[in-house]
């Protein structure tokens, strides 16, 4: 099954296949949960997050009201990114993008050869690049990890951020030259 399409899972499923949708959980999980990992900076409120974004498109999906064809992951992504601004709105906060010691988020990316030293020289590169990105303003910050992490385009970036694209092109060049100048600032080698 792996060498379907997203659309083909999705008919599949819909046809009453659930092997469809574990291999779609399988094939997006890593981007939207480190999306809404980085987004909600709680990995078990971004579990939570996570299983209520699958929930939604499952409902979606099973109720015929899925049009996105040919665009599941933005369209997942669009979701579970929704999911996070519902619940600040709740707690009566705005969305915050920084980085927990909880867990280092960059395990999902797979760096499993490295010996322990070239581990722990990564892990401290990371943790300098999550403590920059924290430093950036919240819109610079959304774009980077959208665009990084998530591995969206621009039109999704801006479609789910409901920006222009050349705002969202803005935010991330303005984000980019903030790290740099960071980076020049305190001397920070990656």
């Amino acid at each position: 099954m792996y060498k379907l399409c997203d659309e083909q899972l999705i008919t599949l499923f819909k046809k009453g296949h659930s092997s469809a949708l574990e291999e779609l959980v399988s094939r997006h999980k890593d981007k939207v949960y480190t999306s809404i990992l980085l987004l909600v900076k709680d990995p078990y409120l971004a579990e939570d997050i996570f299983q209520d974004t699958f929930i939604k498109i499952i409902d979606t999906i099973r109720a015929e009201r899925y049009t996105e064809k040919g665009k599941f992951l933005p369209w997942a992504m669009r979701i579970a990114h929704n999911l996070c601004v519902d619940h600040f709105r709740k707690v009566k906060r705005t969305p915050m993008i920084k980085t927990g010691d909880d867990k280092d988020i960059f395990d999902v990316l797979g760096f499993s050869d490295a010996c322990a030293e070239e581990k722990i020289i990564v892990r401290q590169s990371h943790d300098r690049v999550r403590r920059m990105l924290d430093m950036l303003p919240e819109e610079q910050r959304e774009v980077i990890i959208l665009r990084h992490y998530a591995e969206l385009s621009f039109k999704e970036i801006a479609d789910l951020t409901q920006v222009s694209i050349n705002t969202a092109l803005g935010r991330m060049r303005y984000g980019l030259i903030n790290l740099r100048k960071m980076m020049t600032e305190k001397q920070i080698c990656l």
